[in-house]
């Protein structure tokens, strides 16, 4: 399992532990993490699951494709750092990974 720790906006921290080769959005939704509704179940349609991935896991992830990043531009609270949390696959290097939830989703 892989440690990922999800912040609210009052810097309130939750830990998870994620199975490698599933969407973030998915570990998140099974451990109940507040504001991370993905209405359209990942699809890439509500952006209901944006998330912003701290330094330096943003820079080892990557910035999201084309399409992810149109959707996060639609966002009430985008940041440079911001992604879709359902175009994330958990991956082992991603151990001890941290991000936040935007106030907007909660």
């Amino acid at each position: 399992m892989v440690r990922i720790v999800f912040r609210d906006v009052a810097g309130n921290a939750q830990e998870i532990n994620a199975e490698p080769g599933v969407s973030l959005m998915v570990s998140a939704k099974a451990h109940g993490i507040a504001g991370i509704e993905a209405e359209c179940g990942g699809s890439m349609v509500c952006a209901t699951c944006h998330i912003y991935v701290d330094e330096p896991w943003f820079s080892a992830i990557g910035a999201a494709g084309p399409i992810e990043a149109e959707m996060v531009e639609y966002t009430r609270h985008p940041r440079l750092t911001s992604r879709l949390s359902c175009q994330i696959l958990v991956t082992e290097a991603m151990d001890g990974m941290e991000v936040g939830v935007p106030l907007s989703q909660r």
